[in-house]
Formats: C-alpha cells, sequence, structure tokens
C-alpha cells in the first residue's frame, strides 16, 4: 500500500453506495447508542440498557463502519479486486437486522430471541471476514497495514461465535459442563472485540492513513516502535483474552503489559506524524490529534489497574476513569476523522474526478462544512473531557449527563455534515444509497451526470 494518494488504484474501488450504506446506518446506531447511553445514566432504559448501549456503539457504529470501509479500501489499497460484492452487499441486513433485534431482545428481557438473531449477526461478521480475507489472499505479499487488516478478520471470526454462545446461555447454560465461567467468557469477548478486532484495525488503518494525509514516512525511532507495536499487540490481546478465560492473572498480566507497550508505542508514531506533517490541517488532523493525547493517557491511566488486577471485571477496558478515553477518545476520534476524509473522498472520485481540468470542480476538503466540523469538535471533545473528569472523581457525577448530552449532540452535528455531503455531491440520493434499486425516486443521476452504474 503506497503511502500518498497518487498510488490508490480507485478502479479497483466498489460501487460508491455500498460503503456509503455502511457508513450511513452506521450514524444511525451511533446515534441510537448515545440516546440509549444518557437512558442508562438517568435510569431510563428497561432491560440489559448497558449492554444493548455498548453493542449500540461497537457492533452497531464503530464495526459497521469498520466493514464499509475495509470494503472500500482493502481493493483500492492493495491494487486487487474484490472477492464478492454479493457477498459485501449481503453483509449490512444482516448484521442490521440481527443487531436490531439482538438490542430490542436485551431492552425487552425477551432472551428467546437473542440467539437467531444473534445468528444472524454472526452470517453477517462471516460474510465480511471470508470476503476481505479472500480478498487479501490473492496478494503475494502483505505490507504493515495487511497485516494488521489480516489479524483483525482472525479476531472478528472469533468474536461473533463466542457472542453467539453468550446469548444461548441465557436460556440454556452452555458453560456448566465446561472448566469456565460466563463471566471469564464475557471478558474474553470483550477483549477480543475492543482490542482484537477494533484496535488492532485501528492501528493497521493508521499505519496507512497517518502516513498518507500526514505525507510523511516511518523513519528514524519509528522503525523501532513499529515492531514492538505489530508483534507486541496481537501477542498481547491473545495472551490476554486466554488468561481472562481460564483466570490465569500472570498471562492476562503479561498480555495487558504488551498491549500497553503496544498502546505507547504506536501513540508516539502517530504523534511524530503529525509533528512532521507537510500538508495543511483539516478536521482528520484534527480528531487525529486528540487519538494521540487519548490513547497515550488511557495506557498511563491503565497500567496500575491492569498490571494489579488484569482479570478484574473492573479493568475490562482499562482502569474505570480510562474508559472514555479508549471508548471515544481513541477508537471513536480515529472513527470520527476517518469518516471526515472517506465519504467526501469516495463521493468526489465517483461525481467529480474525471472533470479535474476539464472545469472548476470542488476539492475534497469542500464538500463538507467547516462551521459544523468546527461545532461537532468542539462538542465531542468537551464532552469526553466532562466524561472521563466526573469518572475520575474531579466532578460531581452529575456533570457525566452534561457530557453525555454534549457527546450526543457532537454526533448529531457530525452525522448532519456527512448527510449533507451526500445531499449535497452524491450521485445517488440517501434514499438510494440505503435501499439500492429499491428506492422509486432515482433509477439514473441527477441531468448532467453519467447514468448511474451500481
Amino acid at each position: 500500500m503506497g503511502a500518498v494518494p497518487g498510488t490508490i488504484e480507485t478502479e479497483q474501488r466498489p460501487p460508491m453506495a455500498l460503503p456509503l450504506r455502511h457508513f450511513v446506518v452506521g450514524l444511525g446506531f451511533l446515534f441510537a447508542g448515545a440516546v440509549v447511553g444518557i437512558g442508562v445514566a438517568v435510569d431510563a432504559v428497561p432491560g440489559l440498557g448497558t449492554l444493548a448501549h455498548v453493542h449500540l456503539l461497537l457492533a452497531g457504529w464503530v464495526c459497521l463502519t469498520i466493514m464499509g470501509a475495509m470494503t472500500q479500501f482493502v481493493p483500492v489499497w492493495s491494487g486487487t479486486t474484490l472477492h464478492s460484492q454479493r457477498l459485501a452487499s449481503a453483509q449490512l441486513p444482516l448484521v442490521v437486522v440481527g443487531l436490531v433485534g439482538f438490542v430490542t431482545s436485551l431492552l425487552l428481557n425477551s432472551f428467546t430471541w437473542l440467539v437467531p438473531f444473534g445468528g444472524l449477526m454472526l452470517a453477517g461478521f462471516w460474510a465480511f471476514v471470508y470476503n476481505v480475507t479472500r480478498t487479501l489472499l490473492t496478494l503475494d505479499n502483505y505490507d504493515v497495514t495487511e497485516r494488521h487488516f489480516l489479524l483483525a478478520l482472525g479476531f472478528f471470526a472469533l468474536l461473533a461465535p463466542l457472542g453467539l454462545l453468550l446469548a444461548l446461555d441465557f436460556t440454556r447454560p452452555v458453560f456448566t459442563s465446561v472448566a469456565v465461567s460466563r463471566p471469564n467468557v464475557v471478558a474474553m469477548h470483550a477483549t477480543v472485540a475492543v482490542f482484537g478486532a477494533i484496535l488492532t484495525t485501528v492501528y493497521g488503518a493508521l499505519y496507512q492513513l497517518g502516513t498518507m494525509f500526514t505525507q510523511t514516512d516511518l523513519h528514524g525511532v519509528d522503525e523501532y516502535l513499529q515492531p514492538i507495536e505489530a508483534v507486541g499487540h496481537p501477542v498481547g490481546v491473545v495472551l490476554l483474552a486466554v488468561g481472562r478465560l481460564l483466570d490465569a492473572v500472570l498471562v492476562a498480566r503479561l498480555g495487558a503489559a504488551l498491549v500497553l507497550v503496544a498502546a505507547l508505542a504506536f501513540g508516539a508514531i502517530l504523534g511524530r506524524k503529525l509533528y512532521e506533517m507537510q500538508v495543511a490541517w483539516t478536521p482528520m488532523h484534527t480528531r487525529y490529534a486528540v487519538v494521540v493525547p487519548g490513547l497515550v493517557a488511557w495506557a498511563l491511566l491503565t497500567a496500575p489497574a491492569w498490571l494489579s488486577a488484569p482479570t478484574a471485571p473492573t479493568h475490562r477496558f482499562g482502569a474505570p476513569e480510562a474508559v472514555h478515553l479508549l471508548a471515544l477518545g481513541t477508537i471513536g476520534f480515529v472513527v470520527l476523522g476517518t469518516l471526515y476524509h472517506i465519504v467526501p473522498f469516495i463521493i468526489w472520485v465517483h461525481r467529480y474526478s474525471d472533470r479535474l481540468g476539464l472545469e472548476d470542480v470542488p476539492m475534497i476538503d469542500d464538500l463538507y462544512s467547516d462551521t459544523l466540523a468546527t461545532a461537532d469538535a468542539t462538542l465531542l471533545v468537551s464532552g469526553t473531557l466532562l466524561l472521563v473528569a466526573s469518572e475520575a472523581g474531579l466532578f460531581p457525577s452529575t456533570l457525566r449527563l452534561v457530557g453525555g448530552g454534549l457527546v450526543t449532540l457532537g454526533t448529531l452535528v457530525f452525522g448532519a455534515n456527512m448527510l449533507l455531503v451526500v445531499r449535497r455531491h452524491s450521485p445517488h440520493s440517501v434514499g438510494r444509497i440505503l435501499v439500492g434499486s429499491l428506492d422509486p425516486r432515482q433509477k439514473t443521476a441527477p441531468t448532467g451526470d453519467a447514468p448511474v452504474r451500481e
């Protein structure tokens, strides 16, 4: 994968609506997750509200965004062809229907429905894993990003059946006949999902995006830090997950130490790329700049908790006061920052790239509103800081509601900005992106554009 945009093979891209559909639906889950989170904080959500909140944000927003991004950019970056567009089209409705039913079942305490809806999610995630893996296996060798993606796909393949077993255990005890307990399987599932599937993808993508969109290369100390992360992180995730499953504290502690060291190493690499940046600052860079202190602070705050009690339920995602630094300050801002480029990029390539040099066309960063971008960054950063400070006991716990409200408002502003990009510049309507040819309002592109090719 090349470090500069000029090396990208855009002709290898799948149809525009395919990744955008994932991103638009993911935004819906982001807003739903934020609302449910506020409802949980005020004790207004029935059933297993916290579990529903986590699944809406991680399985809904983050994982759907990852699925759309990999489907779009693995072929583009790697110069190959997506194995199957049919599988790529099928994965989204399977996960969406499964997740909506799964979350509804959690909120209504209708546990018998968790298994069929969980089975749909499993089918969707496995369709994604198989499709992208088959795409990557056509390559002769792999760079650091592609290696991370293969590892992440392996974690995705594991987390889905673990989740289904946990769903089944609600109504039919699964773990009573084996030497592991349900809480330990929950801990393994959470570890594989957040640190395995999601964070491994984040690191892999930022090796590409961090160099590409700062116009820099890995050099100097980066050459020593990269192997620390590239080896230490996946090995650490496996050891941490297995240690939590078997309640083996020493194994989990070793894994935790490797994950933390890898996080610090990667934070240093990304920070150096932003410091050496050779291009103009954009909203994407602003959000990546939040990631660096967020990831480093999470690792430093988590180190005492993980090294003392890595298997404790309260330390599942790090130190209690650092959870939002990981979920929002790191993972959330990476996804938000990346979407600020890839949504306009995908639309620009399909709508304007063939007009470049023939007429005046907007550039990629002209497609979204700078005012809205500034507003959502302010709201999201302020909300995240309030949540972190409240968890740390620096502010009254009542301010958690204020922080949650700011984050929710920020997600609304961000979503509006992205949807306006689609509405104003996409050759397809939002309805056509969501439902494809079932949308009766638009069978061809707007006047003046070439016919739509799905």
